[in-house]
């Protein structure tokens, strides 16, 4: 158990002092990856042990609970499973951030906020005492009886962000002596998980009084409750700056329409900006965003829809080097994914629209990325297993791998990357990830 308080202590501090710097010189910045495939985190450490980076991984609520979420695991679960993955990768668990995104009664919504709250005081609980250090509160969305017509009023958020936090005081409390306390992530106007279900207009930015509002209403909450100690350990503020992401349309980032809100956060308060949705921005507006004090990027689609293009097209590969061949079965990729979205539609019904042609392609191609729901299924992983196995034993050609993945045949003449289809999928990822820690520096 002492080993873990180590571990928090020193990547929680190397944190903060990244907010701290951002607030004195907008040069520095963390890509926090929201994402529990296993590929995906794969990459991610590999990346950050290139760049010797602070490496930060968050489980949403959705993803990871007490009752199993989409990916089956607990939140002691994932924080095992992301240990695990670090001491395969070789990277030191002293500078691993662990964290929870839209920890909240998100998943429970269609229900009343009584049970719902009950139940993502639980979550909170969960992830604290697995030894998460990161806990972005998130009680901005309406449950089944609150009014349905209008965003809930900033006060109500953030009284129920208050009960969280309590719920996270109260498990750090059952921590080892020497623990490190939890940071807070705070705010009322949340980007939804996983990108907008519609497209519409770019998302408006919020408002410049809207940033005192909320942190004065979050700031009464908790002092109310007395836990004065906690306010003092919130890091940043999540805010709308005008990104976002739907189905087939990308807003970007546009520096002059956030100017204002760049220049907003309260001189007397270390805190920053912590910018959702940022799946799919340029390299530029990555930048410029942490300069203007988001200086937490998260991503998670973005990562997921990169393993799938890598996938992809290693089936195409596959079915070019042995479609010929009767002894080979060749791997079903595809089609076991659209079999398991059809059976179960929960994750993608109310984000896709249109005929049956137009859903078909969304349920592979889309920036929302709802296939990500589906990845850990077992006929899915199967059929990935199998295509892994025809290729792993037949080099795959240079002059086939420029035609499919043509990043990574750039890196394969540079002599930095093998054809070996693991490694390839690998690297599709890091490209994205490697965005990211540019803009961070």
């Amino acid at each position: 158990m002492k080993s873990v308080a180590t571990r928090k202590s020193s990547s929680s501090a190397r944190l903060k002092e990244i907010v701290e710097r951002n607030r004195r010189s907008r040069g520095s910045g963390v890509y926090s990856v929201c994402s529990a495939h296993p590929s995906v985190v794969e990459a991610a450490f590999h990346n950050a042990i290139a760049d010797q980076a602070l490496f930060c991984v968050e489980s949403t609520s959705s993803q990871v609970n007490q009752e199993g979420g989409y990916t089956g695991q607990t939140p002691r679960e994932f924080s095992g499973f992301i240990h695990s993955a670090a001491r395969i990768a070789g990277f030191p668990l002293d500078q691993i951030v662990l964290g929870g995104d839209h920890l909240g009664p998100f998943p429970w919504r269609n229900q009343h906020a009584s049970v719902a709250m009950e139940k993502a005081h639980e979550l909170v609980r969960a992830c604290v005492l697995a030894g998460y250090q990161k806990v972005h509160l998130d009680a901005s969305m309406a449950c089944a009886d609150d009014p349905q017509d209008a965003p809930l009023d900033a006060h109500v958020i953030a009284k129920r962000a208050a009960v969280l936090a309590e719920a996270a005081e109260s498990a750090f409390e059952e921590l080892p002596i020497g623990s490190v306390p939890p940071m807070y992530v705070i705010g009322t106007e949340v980007p939804a998980p996983g990108g907008e279900t519609t497209a519409g207009a770019p998302p408006a930015v919020t408002p410049t009084d809207h940033v005192e509002h909320t942190l004065e209403s979050f700031r009464s909450a908790f002092v109310q409750r007395g836990f004065d100690a906690a306010w003092e350990r919130v890091i940043a503020l999540v805010v709308q700056p005008g990104v976002e992401f739907s189905d087939d349309v990308v807003f970007p980032y546009d520096r002059e329409k956030a100017r204002d809100l760049c220049s907003a956060l309260p001189r007397d308060l270390p805190i920053v900006y912590e910018a959702h949705s940022t799946d799919y921005q340029s390299t530029q507006s990555l930048r410029e965003m942490v300069e203007d004090h988001f200086a937490i990027l998260k991503v998670g689609p973005w990562l997921t829809f990169a393993f799938r293009e890598a996938i992809f097209a290693l089936s195409a590969m596959e079915r070019e080097l042995l479609g010929d061949s009767k002894l080979t079965g060749l791997s079903q990729v595809r089609q076991a994914l659209e079999n398991a979205m059809l059976r179960n539609p929960q994750y993608w019904r109310s984000y896709y629209q249109g005929d049956e042609a137009k859903l078909h392609f969304s349920r592979a191609y889309s920036y929302s990325d709802r296939c990500r729901y589906y990845w850990h299924e077992a006929e899915v992983q199967n059929e990935i297993a199998r295509l892994f196995a025809n290729l792993k034993d037949k080099p795959l050609p240079a002059t086939l791998v420029s035609q499919y993945l043509p990043l990574e045949y750039v890196a394969h003449r540079a002599g930095s990357l093998s054809t070996r289809p693991r490694d390839l999928v690998r690297h599709h990822i890091q490209v994205i990830l490697c965005q990211y820690a540019k803009a961070c520096e």
